[in-house]
């Protein structure tokens, strides 16, 4: 496992989302009424970027078919046309003064 870091501390604020890519995978960053989230960045049923999402009270729904998911866990609470699986979501690490994640090492 590694540490990736992903932004400092000092940057962080309500309604703060930012995209990272880590190798193949695109994360989102999102801090929302003090709570801090890094979930998949993009919406597991059409792969549309989550980016652009709304959030309200503690979830995310994808613009392009208003599937939504708790940002908490990742657990889908709505599907408009079929079934899709869950967001991932994955730990934030502190470390210092920055926020990051653990990964497996390609």
């Amino acid at each position: 496992m590694r540490f990736y870091p992903l932004e400092k501390l000092i940057n962080l604020h309500d309604d703060y989302a930012r995209r990272f890519k880590i190798d193949h995978l695109q994360l989102l960053l999102i801090q929302r009424d003090g709570e801090r989230y890094l979930i998949e960045a993009q919406c597991p049923h059409r792969g549309h970027p989550l980016d652009l999402a709304t959030l309200e009270a503690g979830v995310i729904q994808c613009t392009l078919h208003h599937y939504r998911f708790r940002i908490a866990d990742g657990r889908l609470l709505h599907a408009t046309e079929e079934p899709c699986r869950g967001l991932r979501s994955f730990e934030l690490v502190y470390e210092g003064n920055e926020l990051g994640v653990m990964l497996e090492e390609s």
